[in-house]
């Protein structure tokens, strides 16, 4: 009998010793990456309650979200008072969509520990995608609460941004940019800020140093584009746009845009060459974009292919009168017949008389009037 108890009491002590070791075994799985190994681990402990979250995390690491959910919940019920396994609980349901759960989890959190500026800001996030309009009040309740809360402050600062209030984003942006001076989402906020101002001066410092802190999107190389050729530093212009087509190679909108920047800078035939690359990706009327292709092969004097590029440009819009008068401006440069040339005039006169044009018309037929007699003369 005595053998008896004294067997019980090894076997008890020793279930003891080896309790420890199971979870030293599946955490050291766990923090190495061997997730569904420590799962299996964790399921061998004589007290399940006490390795529910553990397993819950080890199923959202594996991307199991409802095994993950029915563990949390069963940990929850196990212990309604830790706070902890709540808050991991409400995350988990807004990472799996379940946002009006996770909402009624946050609000309990919230109400438990109101001073807790994370618990607001979650919140926040959830109401926010439930299309909630007091999701901002979380999210300044976070800022009061932390004045550091990088990630409350850009939802503050963004919504001042979109209500077009740029003093007030500029406020929480400064105050963020205080405790993290290289915070890329508020610091595109304040280039965005600048840029809706019309202060491109600003707007362009701050889209600069996003990208000398490796930033690259189609966005930011756009809008420093636009900037540059507001200045018209259009060689930095085209640098940018070029930087857009690597994100976009058919973007007709920057092809164009290049080809007018490289026509300011009097390279033609570059300007040419994209507008024509822009011209074959446009589906919508081109009498704008032909127009503009006509006037740089008239650059280039090539008087014939620009009167081509007129007539695409008229057949376009009809009503392009505009064009009509490019064509007309080009044909006296390529024909060298006087009489044909007025002639070409007087009938546009006509056509145009209660147009602007008409006039230019007019002092033509007299240029080439007088360049008539004068041959005459000779």
């Amino acid at each position: 009998m005595r053998f008896l108890c004294i067997l019980l009491v090894l076997v008890s002590f020793h279930k003891t010793l080896a309790q420890p070791s199971v979870l030293n075994q599946a955490d050291s799985l766990y923090a190495n990456g061997n997730f569904s190994k420590a799962i299996t681990v964790y399921k061998t402990h004589d007290t399940p309650p006490d390795v529910y979250d553990k397993i819950a995390k080890a199923y959202v690491a594996i991307g199991n979200y409802d095994l993950a959910i029915d563990n949390y919940e069963a940990s929850i019920k196990s212990n309604p008072q830790n706070a902890l396994i709540k808050y991991q609980y409400a995350k988990l349901l807004s990472r799996a969509k379940k946002f009006d759960k996770a909402a009624i989890l946050f609000n309990d959190l919230v109400y438990e520990d109101y001073k807790n500026p994370n618990y607001h800001y979650e919140l926040g996030v959830v109401l926010e995608k439930l299309g909630d309009s007091t999701a901002m009040n979380r999210f300044r309740s976070a800022y009061d609460l932390d004045q550091t809360h990088q990630k409350a402050i850009f939802k503050v600062a963004k919504h001042f941004l979109i209500k077009r209030k740029h003093e007030l984003s500029h406020k929480y942006i400064d105050k963020g940019l205080e405790s993290y001076q290289n915070n890329l989402e508020l610091i595109s906020l304040k280039a965005q800020n600048y840029y809706y101002q019309d202060d491109f001066k600003n707007a362009r410092t701050w889209f600069e140093t996003l990208v000398s802190l490796g930033e690259s999107s189609e966005f930011i190389h756009e809008k420093l584009s636009q900037i540059h050729a507001e200045f018209s530093d259009y060689k930095l212009a085209i640098e940018q746009l070029k930087l857009v087509l690597k994100y976009n190679p058919i973007d007709s909108n920057a092809l164009f845009l290049i080809g007018t920047y490289y026509e300011s800078l009097q390279d033609y035939a570059k300007a040419e060459t994209y507008i024509k690359q822009a011209l074959l990706l446009k589906d919508v009327p081109l009498d704008y974009e032909y127009q503009k292709l006509g006037v740089v092969l008239n650059r280039q004097e090539k008087y014939k292919d620009a009167i081509a590029a007129f007539n695409k440009s008229l057949k376009e819009n009809p009503k392009n009168v505009s064009s009509e008068f490019y064509i007309l401006l080009s044909k006296d440069k390529y024909y060298e017949d006087i009489d044909t040339k007025i002639k070409l005039y007087e009938n546009f006169r006509n056509q145009h008389s209660d147009t602007f044009y008409a006039q230019f018309a007019d002092r033509r037929i007299s240029e080439l009037k007088k360049e008539k007699f004068l041959k005459a003369e000779d």
